[in-house]
């Protein structure tokens, strides 16, 4: 757990680094324009309309999760797949967000006499809650959000008649999950956005407690539904 929180909060204080060096270079240009005549006009930014008065957000993007597919499994699986997800604004700073998501690989298991390795596992998450966004400019925008809901894992799509837990497998099953992180937005346009999103993500496969993993996804944001005040 304290590798996966350190991985999220590395992430987050790299962005704010980011975001207030964008900052910093942007009041210096401004200041910089102050004390010297102003130059021939040129075209206008594509960034200069960006405001955050849209009512929808739709993210789709490529993901990737470290996550354990057992209750004693010493080696995680690097897992690759999809994150979706649609937020509602209600205001310019909080929203309302579901996400789906999906990993997809193989997974190591303990030793067994069936000659059984890397068999294939997945786990898919159907989650909802609040978004919250934080510093934003012209250029990039940070936000954060607290989903919570559920999830389906299958580990015995490829091992037979073999009883997961011989494998040191959980059983197929759906259970609770969570997802608490957020993103970077870089702005591309007043509409386009390109995103990088981590979270720390918890289930609770097996009744064995909370397990926590590392995801994160990288992808494209469309804003829709101009106007919001």
């Amino acid at each position: 757990m304290r590798s996966t929180r350190f991985s999220c909060l590395a992430f987050f204080a790299v962005a704010i680094l980011f975001f207030c060096a964008s900052c910093r270079a942007q009041s210096q240009a401004q200041a910089q324009s102050q004390s010297t005549p102003p130059p021939p006009a040129a075209p206008s930014s594509a960034l200069a309309g960006v405001k955050y008065d849209y009512r929808w957000e739709l993210y789709g993007g490529l993901a990737y999760s470290h996550f354990n597919a057992g209750p004693n499994l010493l080696q995680g699986a690097n897992l690759g797949g999809f994150d979706a997800q649609v937020a509602r604004f209600l205001t310019p700073r909080w929203a309302v967000a579901g996400n789906v998501r999906g990993y997809y690989g193989t997974s190591g298991v303990v030793p067994n006499p069936y000659g059984i390795e890397g068999p294939f596992v997945s786990e898919h998450m159907f989650l909802v809650g609040p978004e919250f966004r934080g510093p934003s400019n012209e250029h990039a925008s940070m936000l954060f959000h607290a989903l919570v809901g559920g999830a389906y894992g299958n580990f015995e799509h490829a091992i037979g008649n073999v009883p997961p837990g011989a494998l040191g497998l959980f059983s197929n099953q759906f259970a609770f999950g969570s997802a608490f992180g957020g993103s970077i937005d870089l702005n591309r346009s007043p509409r386009l956005v390109f995103r990088i999103s981590p979270d720390a993500t918890f289930t609770d496969f097996g009744s064995a407690g909370l397990k926590d993993q590392f995801a994160i996804s990288v992808g494209l944001v469309y804003r829709m539904g101009k106007g919001l005040k």
